[in-house]
């Protein structure tokens, strides 16, 4: 609601700069997003409800005359915004000379005055061509949230339909989130882009909409047409998103390979491990095999660690006896992986997995303060708040409040009442967050200031 209020307040100092003369463009500078220009008409019709004043700065500054054909394209603007709708459909009638009034027009679309919108609407249809379509991509599609905003759409959609590929593919890397994804699906939906495009695409780019929306494409295409499956598959399958390595993975299935999904059975992704293992088992393979051969030696420094998760993933309980061994292994992300994966088969032992929380590696810490915490009452309460000490390092000192909070008790209250002087600040906000739960009385509530 604040930022709202900004908004409109920034539309109304754009509309007292308009009254006293300032061209459009040099305002527009100020309120060029899409935002901007729908403060501007918010701006435009501040009134007394808003202000406590009988009219908006602006009109105090500047009247409107009666008649619009005396006014320049800075009155107009302001007269495409006014609150009186007989003055918003007149003023449409003067702005066809003026093509920066078109974000105005376009707002106007979706007035609820019927007869504005229908004036600004057949001004629009005239002026909208395909460069015009691609300037006024974002503040189309942000009106097009609102009611009667689909007419807007739709005149966009084909005006862009008619633009070369060069000015479509220029709203590719458009800031705006929103236009890009738009941008995409009509070049997906009208064909315009080829398999090996649409595949580098989704490994290219860092919004998830566009990356599902081109990796289905791109699989699509290697069904309907003949395409080289290398040129398609590579990008996917080296792709840093996993929806998009998924669908790769999942893509070797139809392409008869088997064999390279068998390296993406200890991806760090589990989406892509299932996908993984969907594809082995499609060909007969065994995936519990592989993992149970890649983690039968405790040492291997080649170990991934999604192939220890894995395991526990597809495993069963005897699996458990490799998954121990592991703990000593000398990569920290490989014992973190073991004890989630004991973890997942339900063979978390307090007392061997105890010693852990003082891991070197936090993920190994993190993983078995998660293990643990079921059962964080038989833990000592004593040896978990020594932990909490500020000479710990902190993900111990995390850990160890993290259980002493399960725990309960009087050590968990003592440890919230030390931390509060923490140097790490969201141990200090967790340690407050607590003692303000405390019962009164307690040493954490005293701790409190």
């Amino acid at each position: 609601m604040r930022k709202s209020i900004e908004d409109s307040r920034d539309g109304s100092a754009a509309a007292v700069r308009l009254a006293e003369g300032a061209s459009l463009r040099s305002v527009v500078a100020a309120v060029a997003d899409p935002g901007g220009w729908l403060s501007l008409d918010a701006g435009v019709r501040e009134v007394c409800w808003y202000q406590g004043v009988p009219l908006p700065d602006w009109e105090r500054t500047a009247p409107l005359p009666a008649d619009l054909t005396r006014l320049g394209e800075s009155g107009l603007a302001l007269a495409l915004c006014h609150r009186d709708g007989r003055i918003r459909q007149a003023a449409i009638r003067q702005s066809r000379p003026h093509p920066d009034l078109l974000p105005l027009i376009a707002i106007r679309c979706a007035d609820w005055a019927a007869p504005v919108r229908e004036r600004a609407r057949g001004l629009l249809r005239e002026a909208l061509t395909p460069q015009t379509a691609a300037d006024l991509a974002p503040l189309i599609l942000r009106l097009g949230h609102r009611d009667r905003g689909d007419f807007g759409i739709e005149l966009l959609a084909d005006a862009l339909r008619q633009a070369h590929l060069e000015q479509l593919a220029a709203l590719f890397g458009h800031p705006d989130r929103g236009t890009r994804r738009f941008a995409y699906r009509l070049a997906v939906e009208d064909r315009r882009l080829s398999p090996a495009e649409l595949a580098r695409t989704a490994a290219r780019d860092e919004d998830a909409i566009v990356q599902d929306l081109c990796a289905t494409a791109a699989l699509t295409t290697m069904q309907e047409t003949d395409v080289d499956v290398e040129d398609l598959l590579e990008p996917l399958l080296t792709a840093r998103a996993p929806r998009v390595r998924s669908a790769g993975v999942t893509a070797l299935r139809r392409a008869g390979r088997p064999e390279r999904a068998e390296p993406f059975l200890g991806d760090r992704s589990a989406v892509v491990r299932a996908c993984a293992r969907y594809v082995v088992r499609q060909y007969g393979g065994s995936p519990a095999a592989w993992y149970r051969e890649r983690c039968a030696t405790p040492d291997d420094p080649a170990l991934a660690p999604g192939a220890v998760i894995g395991l526990a993933e597809c495993g069963d309980r005897g699996d458990g006896a490799l998954l121990w061994r592991l703990l000593v292994h000398p990569a920290g992300g490989v014992r973190a992986q073991a004890v989630a994966g004991l973890r997942t088969l339900d063979l978390a032992d307090t007392r061997r997995l105890t010693p852990l929380l003082d891991d070197p590696a936090p993920g190994v810490v993190r993983e078995t303060a998660v293990a643990l915490l079921p059962s964080a009452k038989q833990l000592p309460a004593d040896w978990l708040l020594e932990r909490t000490e500020r000479e710990r390092p902190r993900h111990i000192r995390v850990a160890a409040f993290r259980l002493l909070g399960a725990h309960g008790g009087t050590a968990a209250r003592r440890a919230a009442a030390a931390l509060l002087e923490d140097p790490d600040l969201k141990l200090r906000t967790w340690a407050r967050r607590a003692a303000q739960q405390a019962p009164k009385g307690s040493a954490a509530q005293r701790g409190v200031r």
